[in-house]
Order: C-alpha cells, then sequence, then structure tokens
C-alpha cells in the first residue's frame, strides 16, 4: 500500500478542482482576459499543486521511508533515503 493511500480520495477531489482551476484559466485566455489576472489564476494553480505536492511528500515519509528504515534492511533503508533526497530536490526546484 502506498502511502497516501488513506489520503487518496482527498487527492483526487483537489486535483480534480486544480483540473477545473485549469480549464478555467484555458477559458479566460480565451475570452481574451486581462494578462495579470491570468498570471494570478497560474499561481492560484501552482501553489495549489505544490500543497498535493508536499502532502504526497509527507505521506512518503512517514509511511514509505519510515518502513524501509524500520525493516531493518539496509539496502532497502538507502535505496528510499534515495529515493527520498531524489524526491526533495524535484520538489524544492519547482519553488
Amino acid at each position: 500500500m502506498h502511502g497516501y493511500a488513506k489520503h487518496k480520495d482527498a487527492l483526487t477531489r483537489r486535483l480534480h478542482r486544480i483540473e477545473g482551476q485549469v480549464r478555467g484559466i484555458e477559458r479566460m485566455v480565451e475570452e481574451d482576459r486581462y494578462c495579470i489576472d491570468i498570471l494570478t489564476q497560474i499561481a492560484a494553480v501552482r501553489t495549489a499543486l505544490e500543497q498535493v505536492g508536499a502532502k504526497l511528500l509527507e505521506d512518503h515519509v512517514t509511511h514509505c521511508v519510515a518502513e524501509a528504515l524500520a525493516s531493518g534492511d539496509a539496502a532497502v533503508a538507502g535505496a528510499k533515503s534515495e529515493e527520498l533526497l531524489a524526491a526533495v530536490q524535484r520538489f524544492s526546484r519547482t519553488r
């Protein structure tokens, strides 16, 4: 089971709302809306996606990584630690 499994429904609902926000931005472009208004909405979508990413990262650490460390298997723990560091680097580049 993945770390986010217990929050799957909430994450899915949030992603659907973000999808709606993106469609709204598309409509704004089609309607020739003011560029600053569009940029404001893009910033809101980015923030919302970052929040989803932060929740997934938290769930990964508290479930997947913690489980690997608790397993006592140094190879598994090392692999999950490397995976975590790579994910943090990818996630922090978006900020």
